[in-house]
């Protein structure tokens, strides 16, 4: 089933519980590639990935087509860069990037779109689900915070923050947080890629670089027509 939870006003996240047929096997093959994973220095994504199989990104694209697509204002993808993720960082060993919300696509081409979606993989729900956020300060604001995350120190940008290195909750400065959608096992959620998000984690203690133990996702980022 196909729920919408409402980010902010015209802005849904779409939940679909119990996505995969048999996500314990999708699990067991997390484990038997466990040596595949990598850190994730390109996307900054806070933790170890491995790229997803042809038949998967065609499984996705099929159901996006069917399912998802006509939410967004879609006809079908175009595209899929799909992961196998584990967030592994403790919160000071966190890049400047890392420490605040992102998003996955800034624009999009006239007459395209792009659409984020992330499968939690994980039984322990404390791990903490996907958290949404609206800018505080006017965009060229955030830019320039965005532009110092790239290239500031942690210590530096801990000044600009206000804060030590650690996963972000908002601010009272620069983002609201909107809400959060929890994780839950085999659960999949579907949100346009321009809105600011982050993963919401509560508990950094409970991170593990296991996959049968950690907080393991598939993430998929969808362009579509």
């Amino acid at each position: 089933m196909v729920q919408a939870a409402l980010i902010e006003e015209g802005r849904y996240c779409l939940v679909v519980d119990d996505f995969l047929a048999d996500p314990h096997a999708m699990v067991a093959r997390a484990v038997a590639q466990r040596e595949a994973f990598r850190a994730a220095p390109v996307n900054c994504y806070p933790g170890i990935e491995q790229p997803m199989w042809a038949e998967f990104d065609q499984a996705m694209a099929a159901f996006f087509d069917a399912h998802i697509a006509p939410a967004f204002g879609a006809v079908q993808a175009l595209g899929l860069n799909t992961r196998m993720s584990i967030v592994t960082l403790k919160p000071e060993q966190l890049l400047p990037q890392q420490r605040i919300c992102h998003r996955d696509a800034r624009g999009c081409a006239p007459g395209e779109g792009a659409v984020a979606s992330v499968l939690y993989l994980f039984g322990n729900e404390r791990m903490g689900g996907t958290s949404f956020y609206r800018p505080r300060r006017h965009p060229l604001e955030i830019d320039h915070l965005l532009h110092q995350a790239r290239h500031m120190d942690n210590d530096a940008f801990s000044s600009v923050l206000g804060a030590p290195p650690q996963y972000y909750d908002g601010d009272e400065r620069y983002f609201e947080k909107l809400g959060t959608a929890p994780a839950k096992w085999n659960r999949a959620i579907f949100y346009d890629a321009t809105i600011f998000h982050t993963g919401q984690i509560d508990a950094p203690e409970l991170l593990a670089e296991d996959p049968a133990e950690g907080r393991l996702t598939i993430n998929a980022f969808i362009r579509c027509k």
